[in-house]
């Protein structure tokens, strides 16, 4: 809900800004490694979920026996 209100105050000149911003932060080459790592940790963390959602159905399973 507040998600969709904050997203609707941004424009596109504002997102602009903001990219500029970053791309002065952290500089054309620190910006792939930065994507990189953060492609990474979602990669682990829905690995780590599917996890989670897998263990409570062995455990119903082994109950049942």
């Amino acid at each position: 809900m507040y998600l969709s209100i904050i997203c609707g105050t941004f424009g596109p000149q504002e997102i602009i800004i903001i990219l500029v911003i970053v791309l002065l932060l952290f500089g054309g080459r620190k910006i792939p490694e930065l994507m990189k790592g953060l492609g990474k940790g979602m990669k682990e963390f829905k690995n780590a979920t599917k996890e989670d959602e897998e263990q409570p159905e062995t455990k119903k399973d082994s109950e049942k026996k």
